[in-house]
């Protein structure tokens, strides 16, 4: 299906989470001269104008990077992040860096990106905005297989940012196998799974699958706006980050404390080791 158009979510809380995570874990894998690849299977437009009228339909990055534009002071992830939004845009809020951007913006002339999209328009604005860069590589090609087909990656060292739509219950089941088949062939690489909360039982079979896939050294990061899952639509998001830096935990923890504050009197915000050494 490729009815998902992330013009229309631009900027939310799902991305500051999700951005908010892949900030640390560059920073983090960018400490070793090293050159990393980094795979994105799902990568959108690259970039988002928030003065469309997509992104005021339902003007979601309100209850998302707009409560922190401002801010004086942020916890360090926070703040990291916010900087590499800056740095898109400026000091006015009217556009939002998709992933692509947040991976170019960190890395170094030396590691490579690979940008994968199958939605026409979208993929035309991500062949347009990372096309002419030499380290990267825009393919119109399924994410899923392109991925399984490119690990390991010469580099040795690599991030796959793995973000489906989930419109299809099919996706949830999905992902899990095809981390499995990714680890197999590259145990040592970093994998961040992001995921919605709008369906309670689908996510709790996502994270059951993936406590009992086998694979070692995975964290689950979770914000949400409500435990009350009543409530129609997304009420909250995660991440699954598996071979995750030593720290980052510690430092998202003060991070996401510090965000669901801002969301909302019924927001939380959870850090669950699902799999140890």
């Amino acid at each position: 299906m490729l009815s998902y158009r992330h013009a229309f979510h631009a900027g939310n809380y799902a991305d500051v989470l999700k951005h908010t995570v892949l900030v640390q874990i560059l920073r983090y894998m960018l400490q070793k001269d090293k050159p990393i690849c980094y795979f994105d299977t799902h990568a959108g437009a690259g970039f988002y104008d928030l003065t469309t009228e997509e992104a005021n339909k339902t003007a979601e990055y309100h209850r998302g990077i707009e409560l922190l534009w401002q801010e004086r002071s942020l916890p360090q992830a926070l703040d990291d992040y916010r900087e590499c939004v800056k740095a898109a845009c400026g000091e006015h809020l009217t556009a939002y860096p998709g992933s692509p951007w947040f991976a170019q913006h960190l890395l170094r002339p030396q590691d490579r990106l690979v940008l994968c999209e199958l939605h026409p328009a979208d993929r035309a604005q991500l062949e347009q905005t990372f096309g002419a860069s030499k380290n990267v590589q825009c393919y119109a090609e399924d994410g899923w297989q392109k991925s399984l087909a490119l690990v390991p990656p010469p580099e040795r060292r690599g991030l796959v940012l793995i973000d489906p739509s989930y419109e299809l219950k099919e996706e949830y089941g999905k992902v899990v196998e095809h981390v499995k088949q990714l680890h197999r062939k590259f145990a040592t690489g970093v994998y961040a799974i992001w995921y919605p909360i709008a369906d309670p039982e689908r996510t709790a079979f996502l994270l059951r699958r993936m406590r009992s896939s086998g694979i070692k050294r995975i964290v689950q990061l979770e914000l949400g706006v409500t435990r009350d899952h009543r409530e129609a639509g997304m009420t909250g998001t995660g991440m699954i980050v598996i071979n995750p830096p030593w720290n980052l935990a510690e430092v998202m923890q003060p991070a996401l404390e510090f965000f669901a504050r801002r969301l909302g009197p019924y927001a939380y915000s959870d850090i669950v080791e699902l799999a140890g050494e």
